[in-house]
């Protein structure tokens, strides 16, 4: 089965974490902070919160901007189901923004809209979680436009996008956010085995995610109430969480992160190829404008006449690990118990009905992409 994501781990990668095992702390260990230097370095972000996952990135977030109950936060129905529920974990209430039918991100058109009625009824969000869906960034100055005058923080859910840029800039550099969050997953654009950081470029909010992240403990003594009673000492100064990374997850990280730009070169080399040779079959291809910026975390195209379902299990069968990236999250039946509903989001909804990812990853082979390709092309032209 050629699967749509794969993690890609060398034998520097093996010899990282052996190191860790054999010399060094696996826990608060030196490793941590060397990673969360690396990525401020690779991002352009000033400070870097180093976690246990993307998840654990997005729930620290919110709860260093101080949301809680009676709080509104925003976030695109098109995306995993922890884009939202990091709001709800802090006691804040979710509202969505559909995307635009060509980008699959939040629409600027109408999150302008529906900013001009939540003002109309005193309903403006505290915050705003923007989704970098499949790795091509938002229309980050845009949103930020709207945003800003309106006091709305600017969280950048980017997952998908490490190793992606924005008009030149990386993503995760903050520069039209207040807090960005990426995920090593095994099928990101690098991997720890699990985990996730948070960059910023304020450092009040720094310092709130990694107290959230470790207990709510600080042995900082310049941070305590009182006065510290030794080196020993240290203080629990709000109720967090035991989200850390440990040392042996950042020591992959670090070695993979001297890798990433080949990764994502080779990402685009494969993204290109499909632009190229599926370009005369019956579906959509992703923006062609994304080539060069995203990160290609995610190849997806959209069924034109086609029964999904079918095209799917026939792929399967033909060994091609296809997937389907996202149930809009208002249509899982937790949020529909939350009052959401079909047709509420229409672009999401429609761009669902009809996607499929296909393979791409760092391991596949041109052998296996033409495989891909030559599935594709037969069971297309089967259904059509």
């Amino acid at each position: 089965m050629i699967s749509y994501g794969k993690h890609s781990v060398d034998q520097q990668d093996i010899d990282a974490v052996k190191d860790v095992l054999e010399n060094h702390f696996l826990t608060q260990g030196a490793k941590v902070p060397a990673f969360e230097k690396a990525l401020c370095e690779y991002t352009h972000a000033k400070y870097c919160a180093a976690l246990n996952s993307g998840t654990s990135g997005l729930h620290v977030a919110c709860l260093a901007l101080g949301l809680g109950h009676g709080d509104i936060v925003w976030t695109s129905p098109n995306s995993f189901a922890a884009s939202a529920n990091c709001a709800l974990y802090c006691g804040a209430s979710v509202d969505f923004v559909d995307i635009d039918a060509s980008t699959r991100n939040i629409c600027p058109v109408l999150l302008e809209q529906k900013l001009l009625l939540a003002q109309q009824n005193n309903r403006v969000p505290k915050a705003i979680v923007v989704v970098h869906f499949a790795g091509a960034s938002c229309d980050m100055h845009t949103i930020n436009a709207l945003c800003k005058p309106l006091n709305i923080a600017i969280i950048e859910d980017a997952a998908h996008g490490l190793g992606g840029s924005y008009k030149g800039t990386p993503i995760g550099s903050c520069e039209y956010s207040d807090l960005a969050v990426l995920s090593f997953h095994p099928v990101k654009s690098i991997t720890t085995a699990e985990g996730g950081a948070v960059t910023t470029n304020n450092a009040e909010l720094a310092h709130k995610c990694k107290l959230f992240s470790s207990h709510g403990i600080t042995k900082d003594s310049s941070k305590m109430e009182g006065e510290t009673q030794g080196k020993w000492y240290y203080q629990q100064l709000c109720l967090g969480y035991n989200y850390r990374m440990s040392d042996l997850h950042a020591a992959l990280g670090l070695s993979q992160l001297t890798k990433i730009d080949k990764f994502i070169q080779a990402r685009r080399q494969l993204a290109k190829r499909y632009m190229k040779d599926l370009s005369n079959l019956s579906i959509l291809l992703p923006s062609e404008k994304d080539l060069h910026e995203s990160s290609w975390h995610l190849f997806m195209i959209e069924l034109t006449n086609q029964d999904r379902k079918v095209v799917y299990d026939e792929l399967h069968d033909l060994g091609i690990g296809v997937n389907v990236h996202y149930i809009p999250i208002h249509l899982h039946p937790y949020y529909q118990k939350l009052g959401f509903a079909c047709g509420q989001f229409p672009n999401a909804e429609a761009f669902y009905a009809k996607a499929l990812t296909i393979p791409l990853h760092v391991e596949l082979s041109n052998e296996d992409q033409t495989k891909v390709i030559a599935a594709l092309t037969k069971v297309l032209s089967k259904t059509a």
